[in-house]
């Protein structure tokens, strides 16, 4: 089979805080996974990632602790490289984007739109602090949002209601260097068309969705960029730290991060062939169009992956000889909360990798996470079900299957692999069974579906508990040895299989039983055959899992509270007259579909008695839309009107918390009529 020749790239963190799980949960686990099943294919594949070092934020954490942006980098791009290491992510390259061949590559793009007059260089007012004597990039202005009224809105976005708007309509503006009210000044920067690409990018989408099948979440994304009309974005800032604008006439300005951060995946890449002796190395897989490209980030890097990469790519290719390939495929995970919230550095909510890692083993983490990826929707990680995972699945079922079987072969045919006899039909369904988990794992993982590749794999491990159980080879142990050697031959194959099907998931495990089988990992479509030779001698079993007790995980769930800066909720006292006032009816949903640019409202027709009306609900997190048309749900019906996204709700739907964190609506029995009282 001919060779795929494969480049994948992981989002680039910025360097200026931990690597928690959730950043591995959307861009790193899935890729690393994806990646080492394409080694073990035999594919010519290369894995590339690093540090975004330029953000504003790095700026922001070197102010509060007065030391330098570089400082900053220097820490995060260490701490999380050895994050990294230590979960086992098999990177080809970690680079930086502050290195020089990174600033070389962005200011070589940047010069060729120059130089064909791609770029608009318009004016526009920005907000300056006249004390500090420099003009404020978005996350330096904190005031109130002029759509919803949040107190805490950046410059040009409310990350509250999703808004953007000019930063003229900001109100109450506050400096974050000096606390002054900033004015508003002239200043030029360079614009990219973006708007110019839009044809071109939805037909690249259409095309490469019609091929290769995208996830849905990425497309609608991308589909409500262009419902807007996608505009000119400005690729400068007036800002001392990042890539300067190689232009005389720039003095004092930067390129914009979102516009040279995507282009540290190509620097990287040329650092890698330097390093591997051969610096063109890189353009056999950037510019080659047999190349297939994969980009792994989460739902917030969407756009930049699926919209301003590509036409930054398409606007290099229409003025170069040597052209870039696009991404073939763009697998976005949404988002891993943290026991039902999400992570948040400022509250104190979640728990970072190196702490989780000075814990627990890395491999027990990768197969939970694994288990629980927000492939199609936001997910949780509890800490009970990471111990239910550990002890249910993992030592239960795997580890007690491979633990079994080694100490039968040990105990009764001296460490040793027994001969086959003469096989029954038991037997040949399980070679049978063994044979088909390479494809159909395998089939999962080029399809981007960790979780059922995961939930297949082991599926192999149930097989073999299950064989050996039916087996009963310690009853024909006294009986029939030779049948006995048979089973254990049998069960031993399957390990091996075993190993290498779960070594993308599972690295550590995965070498831990190649030691104990003495034997060595062998390309993915051959690890199915007869790789144990009769007679092979065997090393001695060893412990894989060891179950997490309750006291192990205790003290973190202890920790678990309210986070941070989010007061405890005290409940008041109600009257009956109190309750009294609240109208409760039964609705049913007629129809139901999200909210654009919000990631927890869904917006709801309701037929309440003889009348019709819309509710906003925040249960987007639990519901896929279709799920609730015909359902029979219970409102406070007369509960004042409000806007939520610009969007009118007249009632509120009531729903409970379940044990996952989900909200679940209330569902009234189908027989009852809607717009009667719930008394």
């Amino acid at each position: 089979m001919e060779r795929e020749k494969i480049l994948v790239t992981s989002a680039l963190p910025y360097a200026n805080g931990k690597i928690h799980l959730g950043h591995l949960s959307g861009a790193y686990l899935p890729a690393d996974i994806y990646v080492r099943y394409n080694r073990l294919k035999g594919n010519d594949i290369i894995y590339v990632c690093g540090s975004d070092e330029h953000g504003v934020p790095i700026t922001i954490t070197a102010d509060q602790e007065g030391i330098t942006p570089q400082d900053v980098i220097d820490r995060y791009h260490e701490q999380n490289k050895a994050a990294f290491e230590k979960f086992g992510m098999s990177f080809d390259i970690y680079s930086r984007t502050s290195l020089p061949i990174h600033h070389e590559t962005a200011k070589e793009f940047f010069l060729s739109y120059h130089g064909r007059d791609l770029l608009n260089e318009n004016k526009s007012m920005h907000f300056y602090d006249e004390k500090a004597t420099m003009f404020l990039p978005d996350r330096y202005v904190e005031g109130t949002c002029p759509r919803c009224g949040n107190e805490e809105a950046r410059s040009d976005e409310c990350e509250n209601c999703g808004a953007l708007y000019e930063p003229e309509e900001l109100l109450k503006p506050k400096s974050k260097i000096t606390g002054d009210s900033p004015i508003l000044k002239e200043t030029s920067h360079w614009y990219f068309p973006l708007g110019d690409y839009q044809e071109r990018l939805e037909n690249y989408l259409q095309d490469v969705n019609e091929k290769y099948g995208w996830k849905d979440n990425v497309l609608q994304q991308c589909k409500s960029w262009f419902k807007d009309g996608l505009k000119d974005r400005a690729v400068t800032r007036d800002l001392d730290w990042g890539v300067k604008v190689p232009l005389d006439s720039a003095i004092g300005k930067v390129l914009y991060v979102w516009f040279e951060a995507v282009l540290g995946y190509i620097s990287a890449t040329k650092e890698l062939s330097i390093q591997r002796g051969n610096p063109e190395m890189w353009k056999d897989y950037w510019q080659n169009k047999d190349t297939k490209y994969v980009a792994f980030i989460g739902k917030d890097n969407i756009v930049f992956h699926t919209i301003i990469f590509p036409s930054m790519l398409m606007a290099w290719n229409d003025g170069n000889e040597n052209q870039y390939i696009l991404p073939q495929n763009v697998p976005a995970n949404e988002f891993l909360n943290f026991e039902g919230k999400k992570f948040s550095k400022s509250r104190g909510w979640g728990i970072d990798v190196d702490e989780f890692l000075d814990l627990f083993p890395a491999d027990l983490l990768r197969y939970t996470l694994a288990a629980n990826l927000p492939e199609n929707k936001d997910t949780d990680f509890y800490w009970k079900e990471f111990q239910a995972k550990t002890n249910g699945e993992l030592a239960d079922i795997f580890g007690n299957f491979v633990n079994r079987t080694f100490i039968f072969a040990h105990k009764h045919f001296e460490g040793k692999v027994p001969a086959r006899s003469k096989l029954e039909k038991i037997d040949e369904d399980m070679l049978n069974t063994i044979s088909g988990f390479p494809k159909s794992v395998g089939e999962y993982l080029e399809r981007y579906k960790v979780k059922d590749g995961l939930f297949e794999m082991m599926n192999l491990a149930r097989a073999g508990n299950k064989y050996f159980n039916d087996s009963e080879p310690w009853v024909l142990l006294k009986t029939d040895k030779e049948r006995c050697g048979t089973i254990i031959n049998i069960c031993l194959q399957t390990i091996y299989t075993l190993a290498e099907i779960f070594s993308p998931v599972l690295p550590e495990t995965s070498e831990k039983i190649f030691g104990m089988l003495n034997s060595k990992i062998t390309d993915w479509d051959s690890c199915a055959k007869d790789n144990l030779p009769v007679g092979h001698q065997l090393n001695m079993a060893q412990i894989l899992f060891t179950k997490i007790e309750d006291k192990d995980i205790e003290p973190q769930i202890n920790k678990i509270g309210v986070p941070e800066g989010e007061p405890e909720v005290v409940s008041d006292e109600i009257t009956i007259d109190d309750f009294a006032k609240v109208q409760l009816k039964i609705a049913e949903v007629l129809a139901a579909e999200n909210i654009k640019k919000s990631e927890k409202l869904l917006k709801l027709q309701l037929r309440v008695g003889n009348e019709e009306r819309q509710v906003i609900a925040g249960i987007a997190q639990s519901y896929e839309p279709s799920e609730l048309i015909g359902k029979k749900v219970i409102i406070v019906a007369n509960l004042k009107k409000a806007k939520l996204f610009g969007n009118e709700s007249q009632g509120m739907v009531l729903a409970v918390e379940g044990v996952d964190g989900k909200l679940r609506v209330i569902e009234a029995n189908s027989s009852v009529e809607s717009g009667s009282i719930v008394r």
